[in-house]
């Protein structure tokens, strides 16, 4: 992994925003974020390669894989295809020509770590292992574990696959750090959908407030201390001169937090680590548009199509809203369409008027900024500094 000595750049791109089906102007769920030169994806649907090949992702910088659930097509089914391409991957032979027990796997290189739900890992092993596909790197998975999950079956690790795989078991509800570095941290929470499904956390470490430098150098000339002192104020360390003079830096600010939901009817349980989020990515599968789109039934009704989405597991536009209220999160971002609604609204005005027309719906509950997602729509997360 890449060294972070803070985190410069944190982008989103939108590799894919449909459910269900895809469409010609929607691919199957897959969002990468940027962390610097790193990526980390979360899901995986089909065709998520084709998808990468033609953003400004780089597939040789994907270091972390989040899943949310184990539906197939639009949430894992281009787990293996990505693996296989990003770890030199290879056809092996069922007569034992080539063996996967006796190919070469570089294990001096950093495993692909995956993290998800129970089931992730043995899809991963025996997708691999039944269509005999070779690894010339390895891979990891670590399973978020509820507590009725069945203990492992299967100890028979696929040739490319670490041993140091985790089972996590959560504390109070929820998973917390799952990963964990100096700069930036994940965590998580079951969220209600028709299988068991994860909603992911990611929070940066406090960061350095704004440094004014007209607040310190007059001290540090006077008192003939090396410039060099600035560094460490810029961090919020205090320093006293040799006058006896106390310096004080700036006082470190919360890190972005950004929430990043799976497919869900219900996202409470995870309603507290979610708090206060700087961006909340919330699914908004189907929309009562009776005006804006033609195959709206005539005996459907707002309360007709929420219950219904519910029943499926899935948000209205409504439900995200008022989810991104209660948390209060200052950007919502409206995620896996149905693919009734067309992604291309960029550069077509009658998708664009549909759009719109489901973040008006969102608006009745939740009053800051909401963005509709579409294929390759990538965005930085930035955050306001404050003086000093």
């Amino acid at each position: 992994m890449t060294a972070r000595r803070g985190l410069s750049s944190l982008n989103l791109t939108f590799l894919g925003t449909a459910s269900a089906q895809p469409s010609l102007t929607r691919n199957h769920s897959a969002l990468a974020l940027r962390l610097n030169s790193d990526v980390w994806l979360f899901d995986c649907g089909e065709a998520t390669q084709h998808q990468i090949q033609r953003s400004q992702v780089k597939m040789g910088k994907i270091e972390k894989i989040f899943i949310t659930h184990t539906h197939g097509w639009d949430h894992i089914f281009g787990l293996l295809p990505l693996l296989a391409s990003m770890l030199n991957g290879a056809g092996g032979t069922a007569d034992g020509v080539e063996d996967p027990r006796t190919h070469m796997v570089q294990d001096s290189l950093d495993p692909i770590e995956i993290y998800g739900p129970f089931g992730t890992r043995a899809y991963v092993r025996n997708g691999l292992k039944h269509t005999h596909t070779l690894l010339g790197a390895p891979y990891v998975v670590h399973e978020l574990r509820l507590p009725s999950d069945p203990p492992d079956g299967d100890h028979n690790l696929h040739a490319s696959e670490s041993p140091t795989g985790r089972n996590i078991p959560q504390t109070n509800g929820v998973w917390s750090d799952v990963y964990r570095d100096s700069i930036i941290s994940v965590s998580a929470a079951p969220i209600l959908h028709s299988v068991p499904c994860i909603g992911y956390v990611v929070t940066e470490a406090p960061i350095p407030g704004k440094m004014d430098p007209a607040k310190y150098i007059p001290h540090l000339k006077r008192t003939k201390t090396p410039m060099s002192a600035m560094s460490r104020l810029q961090q919020g360390e205090s320093m006293e001169l040799s006058d006896g003079t106390m310096l004080h830096g700036p006082l470190k600010r919360p890190g972005r937090k950004l929430v990043i939901l799976g497919d869900t009817y219900d996202p409470s349980p995870i309603a507290e680590l979610a708090s206060s989020a700087d961006l909340l990515i919330h699914e908004a599968t189907n929309a009562h548009l009776p005006a804006l789109d033609s195959n709206t039934k005539a005996e459907d009704t707002f309360e007709s199509v929420e219950a219904r989405t519910k029943a499926r597991g899935h948000s209205t536009p409504q439900m995200a809203g008022a989810f991104a209220a209660r948390i209060g999160a200052k950007q919502l971002v409206l995620n896996h369409f149905s693919p009734r609604y067309p992604g291309n609204d960029d550069v077509d005005p009658t998708a664009k008027t549909i759009m719109e027309g489901i973040a008006h719906l969102a608006e009745e509950h939740y009053s800051g900024k909401i963005t509709c997602a579409r294929d390759f729509m990538s965005f930085n997360v930035d955050v306001t500094q404050e003086s000093a």
